[in-house]
This record gives structure tokens, C-alpha cells and sequence, in this order.
């Protein structure tokens, strides 16, 4: 069976690009989807995936990154899958693939019989490590490049707020939309608070919006009369 495991970070970012990535190179990989952050403690889809995959099995992923982005982490657990026999696919990363990590374990040079043995079981022993070092270092250069992105984003808020920007929402802002545009012309025009007679509850009803925005909506109006 074939996974191919996508994941974000927040809900609004576009998981699409991973999926089009891996169903380009594998079209019958099952995709599973996680949206995960730093406030989570737990990938839920990642858990479920690894306490039903089976030796033979693969994963694939977009990168490095989607597995894990803590260095220490991403190795145990790649190495863990790696002794259950299952196949781990990186498409920006082939050089770390299960498959390539297994070529690199398995090429030692032959013993001789001879004295000469204990140079080349040395050898054999730092090749081993050479390869596990490659897995280590690619998860390390992931962890680093997300730390930096985080930092940079960090740096970019803060100058841009020294020069004076507004970085978000500001306070009290209303947000206009089509839909809160027909809401308000509804309210304003069934109301019995405006040119209506409809009770609060009804014109709710009528217009299919949640209380809160209906109150909110509201006071909006209220106060462009005020203003006028």
C-alpha cells in the first residue's frame, strides 16, 4: 500500500501543491491530510497512519519538512519505520530515500579471512554511520530552515511596525463582504429598529445568520446612522 502523508502548518495555507507533488509521481498513493501546529502536541492522521502501516508499505512526502520538523524526532521516527520494513519516499530528498539508505547499509566491503578484517569492519562501521549521518543532517537542515522562516517572519513584523504598518486587522475594523453587504440591507430594510417591523428574532431567521453577527451587524448600522 502506498500513503502519500501531506501536512500544514495553518488552516489557511494550501495543502494542494503536496498532493498534485506526490499523486504526479505515485498516482495511486492514498493521500492522508493533517493540518498541524506548534500549539498541538499530537499529529493525529500522522499517529493513526503509523499504527496501521505494515512492512512492505510506503509513505511518500513532499519533503523532509512534512515528516517532521524537529531534527531528533524525525530521525527516530524515520529509522523506526525504516526497522519495520517500511519504504520512506522524499521527493525533494531522494538521496534519503529507505531505498538508498538501505543500499548504503547493505554495501560493505567483503571480509577477508585475514588480519586485514579489522580495518575493513572499521571501514564498514563508518560507511554505516556516513549514511545514517545523511539522514540526520537532512532533517537537521529542515528543522533550521523552518527556525529561520519563523525568525525572518518575526524580524519582517516587527520592522515592518517600527516603520508604522498596521500588521493584521486593526481593532474594531469592519470587514466588508457581499454577504455581509446583502445582511445589512435585509436588516435595515425588515427591522422594526429601522424601516422594518420585524422583532430581532425573526429577522434572524429571515436573514440566516448566526446572533452574534446579527448583533454586530446591527450596531454597525446603528452607528452609520449616528454618524450621518
Amino acid at each position: 500500500m502506498r500513503y502519500g502523508y501531506c501536512r500544514i502548518s495553518r488552516p489557511k495555507q494550501s495543502i494542494e501543491r503536496q498532493i498534485r507533488n506526490i499523486k504526479a509521481a505515485y498516482p495511486d498513493a492514498v493521500i492522508i491530510q493533517e493540518v498541524f501546529t506548534r500549539t498541538r502536541m499530537d499529529r493525529k492522521e500522522w499517529m493513526k497512519l503509523v499504527r496501521q502501516i505494515k512492512e512492505g508499505d510506503t509513505i511518500i512526502f513532499d519533503s523532509v519538512s512534512r515528516m517532521s520538523g524537529n531534527a531528533e524526532e524525525g530521525f527516530a521516527a524515520y529509522e523506526d519505520l525504516y526497522n519495520k520494513g517500511v519504504n520512506l519516499v522524499f521527493l525533494k530528498e531522494p538521496h534519503i530515500n529507505t531505498d538508498t539508505y538501505k543500499k548504503a547499509l547493505e554495501n560493505n566491503i567483503a571480509l577477508t579471512g585475514s588480519s586485514v578484517d579489522l580495518i575493513l569492519e572499521g571501514v564498514n562501521r563508518y560507511l554505516m554511520e556516513l549514511a545514517k549521518e545523511q539522514i540526520r543532517l537532512a532533517f537537521a537542515q529542515s528543522e533550521k530552515e523552518v527556525s529561520d522562516l519563523h525568525q525572518r517572519t518575526k524580524e519582517g513584523i516587527a520592522t515592518a511596525r517600527l516603520n508604522g504598518k498596521q500588521i493584521g486587522r486593526q481593532q474594531n475594523a469592519h470587514v466588508v463582504t457581499k454577504k455581509s453587504i446583502k445582511a445589512k440591507e435585509i436588516i435595515k430594510r425588515v427591522s422594526r429598529d429601522f424601516d422594518g417591523n420585524l422583532t430581532d428574532a425573526e429577522v434572524i431567521e429571515l436573514v440566516g445568520i448566526a446572533r452574534n453577527t446579527y448583533y454586530k451587524y446591527k450596531k454597525e448600522l446603528l452607528v452609520k446612522e449616528e454618524d450621518s
